[in-house]
């Protein structure tokens, strides 16, 4: 077993042969920016695309909806149908995120990532030609259930506990840039509504599944796997990408047994974090489906309500990157989630008393809300791999974490009702339910592993906060 000897210039790893390892942190730094050029800009690249896709049926839902030509009155769907096309999808993430994520230690994240994405935004430009949307769906949400916890779980190759919330963010933050660009690329795209006789939320689709076709081969090309593997390093950058996760995160080379998959099964804690996890799915899910119909019914309509959707989500990003980093930086994930969702679930409250003609207020509130729902997930997620011990823990525990959350999302489906409209009242009152439910469980796991470190023994791991 190995241990760390912390000195203040180096630290230094005894392995089981005794040969020494030293770690020298300014060369560690040089590492970890040169992991941030290359490892953090690719996911999140692959992450705003894949989000773009997921989340452009909301926008395609409103989109020329003033002359006839959005989605559901050209085919025919009704609100019924609509929300099944949602839920299938969200079926087909609970199926597959586990699964996904074996596939990847299997074939290589490289080889994966690029066959989902090319997948995936073939499936997004077949919606586009589709007239029922809920088989096409349901394959999109095949190929996508897998990036985000591949992603999560990724990331446990090449960084520490302590350095994963703040890239964890960078990455689920692109979510919010998608909302954010998927609204103006949206307003561009309904302007080209009748080009070639096509109505604008079939070129919308058309138009966002491209890149990710395209770029899936470059994909390929340019994504690294493991730190034992990349060329991109030298030598002596690889043993010190590896060797300096040794005892903290998971590592390429490391093979999953089921012992250990059992264990990690019957862990209670773990199922914790995944009612915590289903908390924020509700939120997280109506939000990027509902945006363009909540702002809509705000006052505001026809293209604007496409444009009126990207400052929510611009605001979002700055403050989930923000709360990631403080969380990090201070190591309090717990404290940062909790306190997130306390703050999305009062504005979730807010929202839903204020009447409903109160569209300045009610914007704002919701920008809040907004907010603060996103940047509850990477501190959790990171304070969730955190606790996971070994490569075969964090391969079952971080998707079957988030594939629990589809459980969330699909009741995030159903809560905003047309008929409701503008104010939403259940829709948001259930989203203060789950997210104050959250903050509450996030606090009493808190104070479960702070007993727990109060008994642990001199040579124990502790379970971080």
């Amino acid at each position: 077993m190995s241990h760390i000897d912390i000195e203040k210039s180096s630290i230094e790893f005894k392995d089981e042969e005794s040969s020494v390892f030293i770690i020298e942190p300014a060369e560690e730094r040089k590492l970890i920016r040169r992991l941030d050029r290359r490892v953090v800009p690719l996911a999140m690249f692959i992450y705003l695309l894949c989000s773009l896709d997921r989340s452009n049926i909301g926008n395609a839902k409103v989109l020329n909806d003033i002359t006839g030509n959005d989605l559901q009155q050209t085919i025919g769907l009704s609100s019924e149908d609509y929300t099944t096309a949602l839920m299938v999808f969200l079926v087909a993430y609970f199926i597959f995120e586990t699964p996904s994520n074996y596939m990847l230690k299997a074939f290589r994240p490289s080889r994966w990532i690029a066959l989902l994405m090319f997948s995936w935004g073939a499936m997004t430009m077949c919606l586009g030609a589709a007239s029922s949307l809920t088989a096409v769906r349901f394959l999109l949400g095949m190929f996508e259930a897998g990036l985000f916890p591949g992603l999560v779980y990724f990331l446990t190759f090449w960084y520490k506990p302590n350095e994963r919330a703040i890239r964890v963010a960078l990455i689920l933050a692109c979510a919010t840039l998608a909302g954010a660009f998927g609204g103006a690329i949206a307003y561009g795209v309904g302007k080209m509504n009748g080009t070639a006789g096509l109505e604008g939320w079939r070129w919308l689709f058309i138009l966002e599944g491209i890149p990710s076709c395209l770029l899936a081969f470059f994909v390929l090309a340019m994504f690294p796997d493991y730190p034992e593997t990349a060329r991109w390093l030298s030598e002596e950058e690889r043993e010190l990408a590896s060797r300096r996760l040794q005892g903290l995160a998971s590592l390429g080379h490391s093979k999953i047994t089921w012992e250990e998959a059992k264990k990690t099964l019957k862990e209670w804690r773990l199922y914790v974090h995944y009612v915590i996890y289903i908390c924020i799915s509700v939120p997280f899910s109506s939000i990027s489906l509902f945006t363009p119909t909540i702002v809509s019914g705000l006052g505001y309509t026809g293209l604007d309500a496409q444009l009126f959707t990207v400052p929510p989500y611009a605001v979002a990003f700055v403050v989930t990157v923000t709360i990631s980093w403080l969380s990090d930086k201070y190591e309090k994930r717990s404290i940062a989630t909790s306190a997130c969702l306390f703050i999305a679930g009062v504005a979730f409250i807010v929202e839903g008393v204020l009447a409903p003609t109160a569209f300045k207020a009610r914007y704002g509130v919701l920008c809040i809300a907004v907010s603060f729902a996103f940047a509850s997930i990477p501190p959790l997620l990171s304070w969730l791999t955190a606790n996971l011990q070994t490569t075969g823990a964090a391969t079952l525990g971080v998707p079957m974490n988030v594939s629990m959350g589809a459980i969330g999302q699909i009741i995030g489906v159903y809560i905003y009702k047309a008929s409701e409209a503008p104010g939403y009242p259940t829709g948001h009152f259930t989203n203060a339910a789950f997210a104050l439910l959250g903050s509450v469980l996030a606090l009493v796991m808190r104070t479960v592993y702070i007993r727990w470190n109060r008994n642990l023994g001199a040579n124990d791991r502790a379970w971080r906060v």
